[in-house]
């Protein structure tokens, strides 16, 4: 009876660290899924609208640029010093 019992705990032990195995892999598949997910939302609404937001601000800056040197070269190299 005595060797039962002692078959019994073995198992038990072998089931706990088979539990802890499960969950550790739930874990890390949960933990994938949300990076996956938050990579996801970078990718489709943050990166388009901090796009969008670095265009209009460029455009501003080219605009004003272009209002007070006009269309030339110095409109994308810079005011060239006349002395």
């Amino acid at each position: 009876m005595p060797s039962s019992h002692l078959s019994l705990d073995e198992t038990s032990s072998t089931a706990l660290s088979y539990d802890s195995d499960e969950e550790y892999e739930l874990a890390q598949k949960e933990w994938e899924e949300s990076l996956n997910q938050l990579q996801q939302l970078v990718g489709v609404v943050l990166l388009p609208f901090f796009g969008k937001w670095l265009g209009r601000r460029w455009s501003h800056i080219v605009y004003a640029r272009y209002l007070r040197v006009g269309l030339s070269k110095a409109l994308f190299f810079g005011e060239s010093s006349k002395t």
